[in-house]
């Protein structure tokens, strides 16, 4: 029989009845052996997540300000989960330690790794499982940069022990022993390291919906949902901001090629999103995966007659923003031109200094500066295999008086990524669904449906350090 790891984030887990619900599910399933809980989230929208607490909690501690009131409400957020689950478990000496740790110069990562820590040790007590801490067997190397070689030995050692066991996510431990978190979400990345340690058959990741949508729903009503996506296609989509799943996440169990399976707690019995490996053949035509954007970019055109024989050209003007310490997301270019497409947050304040630079060592004949850009990708394993698909988009665009200022499409085809003004961009989300998403389109694709949701544009991709 097959093992299957779960991980619950922090809506899964956010009060005593969403733990029943986590019971519920684990209950239902004897395959689930290896449980990676998150700290417990927002009850409601007005409420704060754990963790921000314990950071607040610790910043304040080391700072001698007054501190009872976040201690405080960390502390009968625990208790009461804990009272009105009616397990015999008296979690109050856990938490005075905590509060004597953090109080005696206990470090940050330490303080918010305790919502991850005590959200397994309730678990395990409500589950009947094993506890096993995180810091035994996750290790980070001497810079804090996780040690992958020595984690998956201490893990599969450790776990072999255990038929049925609780393990923290979003933690382990420095070579000192001191604890080391992963980035926020990192609980994602603890359950995608467990699933490859213990060879899961698959890796599910349980959250508040049910997958990922094909476009923003605040932008496209009721958008279509996904049933199945590539692990290439994901990492586009992590990278363009797909925010149900940390995007580090995708690595371990992708290298081992166990699936992810994203799930909702709140609706066990529905499919969720399905990500595969990218070797499977493409079963689609014609259609799209998802289509994500972001608004607030600049971009830096340069013109030169003969650039493309100007030996250095693009190494130097790469060097330029990177000693300005700004990194690009794309890099269009043709033989006597060259554009940078870079986040506003990242040349804030910036700009004149670098078009003084271009201008000082590269001697160009013209250079332009676009502001208010967004960015649209359109992402799709399909599209690679489907004639006209381009056409498609850029039709449907001009059907509704929207100017393209910028095309980039990777080698793989899988991605095309336009640039509009930030005024066009609702209009460019809605257009390009529509002209993908046509009663026609939906029933060569019908096989797919369920949850896919694509957020925004985020990350450092063509990062020029």
């Amino acid at each position: 029989m097959g093992i299957v790891v779960a991980k619950f984030g922090g809506t899964s887990l956010a009060d005593a009845a969403q733990f029943r619900k986590v019971k519920m599910i684990v209950d239902a399933d004897s395959r689930r052996r290896f449980v990676v809980p998150s700290a417990p989230g927002k009850r409601y929208s007005s409420d704060q997540k754990i963790t921000d607490l314990l950071y607040l909690y610790h910043s304040k501690v080391i700072n001698n300000l007054p501190s009872n009131d976040e201690f405080n409400l960390i502390f009968e957020r625990f208790t009461s989960i804990v009272d009105d689950l009616g397990i015999l478990l008296d979690i109050k000496p856990y938490l005075e330690k905590i509060r004597l740790d953090i109080e005696s110069g206990a470090s940050s990562d330490y303080a918010a790794s305790r919502g991850e820590y005590l959200s397994g040790v309730i678990l395990a007590s409500l589950l009947g499982f094993n506890f096993v801490d995180p810091s035994e067997m996750i290790f980070f190397d001497e810079c804090g940069k996780f040690d992958d070689e020595a984690t998956l030995k201490a893990v599969s050692a450790k776990l072999t022990n255990y038929n049925k066991a609780v393990i923290p996510g979003f933690y382990g431990s420095m070579p000192d022993g001191r604890i080391k978190t992963f980035p926020r979400g990192g609980s994602d990345i603890s359950g995608a390291i467990v699933s490859r340690c213990v060879s899961a058959e698959v890796y599910e990741n349980w959250t508040d919906v049910s997958g990922f949508l094909v476009a923003d729903p605040k932008i496209v009503d009721n958008p279509r949902l996904i049933k199945k996506v590539t692990y290439k296609e994901l990492r586009e989509l992590s990278y363009m901001g797909a925010s149900v799943l940390h995007e580090d996440s995708i690595y371990p169990v992708q290298k081992a090629g166990i699936p992810i399976n994203i799930k909702n707690t709140n609706s066990p019995f529905e499919a969720g999103t399905l990500i595969v490996q990218d070797a499977e053949p493409v079963t689609h035509t014609g259609g799209i995966t998802g289509i994500a954007g972001k608004k607030d970019f600049t971009v830096i055109a340069i013109e030169k007659t003969y650039m493309n024989m100007e030996l250095g050209f693009g190494r130097r003007l790469l060097s330029i923003i990177e000693n300005k310490g700004i990194s690009f997301e794309h890099m269009p270019s043709g033989i006597d031109t060259i554009s940078l497409v870079i986040a506003d947050s990242q040349i804030n304040g910036k700009l004149e200094d670098v078009i003084a630079e271009i201008e000082t060592q590269l001697n160009p004949e013209k250079i332009e500066v676009f502001s208010n850009v967004a960015l649209i990708a359109t992402v799709g394993q399909g599209m690679a295999y489907t004639p006209g698909m381009a056409s498609r988009l850029f039709s449907a665009l001009a059907a509704h008086g929207i100017n393209v200022r910028m095309i980039d499409q990777g080698p793989s085809e899988i991605n095309i990524i336009i640039g509009i003004e930030c005024k066009d961009f609702e209009n460019a989300v809605r257009a390009i669904y529509d002209a993908f998403e046509s009663k026609s389109t939906n029933l060569q694709r019908e096989d797919q449906c369920d949850e896919l949701f694509v957020g925004d544009i985020r990350g450092n991709r063509g990062s020029g350090t």
